[in-house]
């Protein structure tokens, strides 16, 4: 029965989210249970596509790429694929009519990784875009149940999280994007050279998409707003930590929030939640 073969596939998608990411699962089990799933597996779809770009070195990773988009429509097109993870995401797609141009942009990006390569303006721009803007749109389709008017209601800000999030990601990520993919994302920016002016002035900049991003996240629907807020509450305090540490800090470690930590950030933000400061 195909029903067992689907829900086989989201627990899948629900594993690898899991496996990769602790703390986006703690995110996710705070959402109502109606769009965890769906959740899931847009993580894992995401997932798999960044583990060709940075992971499977040995491997024909352009093919890889490929094949794996030219499965990813199939299945969206048949309602099905063999891929658990690809069918957890292609019943989500169509169940919430998920607009193919964002991920069409998600692949663009993905693409650009598959090579090293320093970025412009306009490069940085469209990988931002189709790297994290267009999956907080996917996950905002989910979290509005399809609603159009509040959609596009709330596009704006779901676009400005999601770069806020890619723009702290690229920080964490110095010392490994660098170092080990060749990828300076940062346009203008010579990473061992990085100066205090420059480091600020990119936090300074995400600060105020997060700023904004607040405005939109008190106006999601109740079942989804502790979800995406306890995300930002991650999100912030590793921009926080990070603004502490010097370039040379960020090129020796991978800057992260104890387990601890982040328990401490969910009960806040839950607090937060319950008493309507959000």
């Amino acid at each position: 029965m195909k029903n067992i073969f689907d829900s086989l596939s989201f627990e899948l998608s629900k594993k690898t989210t899991l496996t990769y990411s602790t703390s986006f699962t703690l995110g996710v089990k705070t959402l109502h249970s109606s769009m965890q799933n769906d959740i899931y597996a847009i993580y894992g779809f995401v997932r798999l596509a960044d583990e060709i770009v940075d992971s499977f070195h040995k491997y024909n990773k352009n093919e890889l790429l490929k094949k794996f988009k030219n499965d990813t429509y199939q299945s969206i097109k048949e309602g099905i694929s063999l891929n658990p993870i690809l069918n957890s995401f292609q019943i989500s797609v169509n169940k919430y009519q998920i607009d193919l141009q964002f991920i069409e942009q998600f692949f663009i990006s993905m693409e650009m990784d598959l090579n090293p390569k320093l970025y412009d303006e306009k490069m940085y721009k469209d990988y931002i875009n189709g790297s994290a803007e267009v999956v907080g749109l996917m996950c905002l389709q989910v979290f509005v149940g399809g609603n159009k008017n509040d959609f596009e209601a709330l596009k704006p800000y779901a676009i400005k999280l999601g770069s806020a999030f890619q723009k702290v990601n690229f920080l964490r990520d110095l010392k490994n994007d660098f170092q080990y993919l060749g990828r300076v994302y940062f346009p203008g920016i010579d990473i061992q050279q990085m100066s205090i002016k420059q480091k600020i002035a990119i936090e300074h900049d995400i600060e105020n998409e997060f700023k904004d991003a607040l405005i939109g996240i008190k106006l999601l629907p109740k079942n989804s707003k502790l979800g995406v807020y306890v995300a930002y509450t991650y999100y912030t305090s590793l921009l926080d930590k990070i603004k502490k540490k010097s370039v040379s800090n960020l090129l020796q470690d991978r800057i992260r929030l104890s387990n601890g930590f982040k328990f401490y950030l969910l009960i806040k933000s839950y607090l937060f939640f319950k008493l309507k400061l959000i």
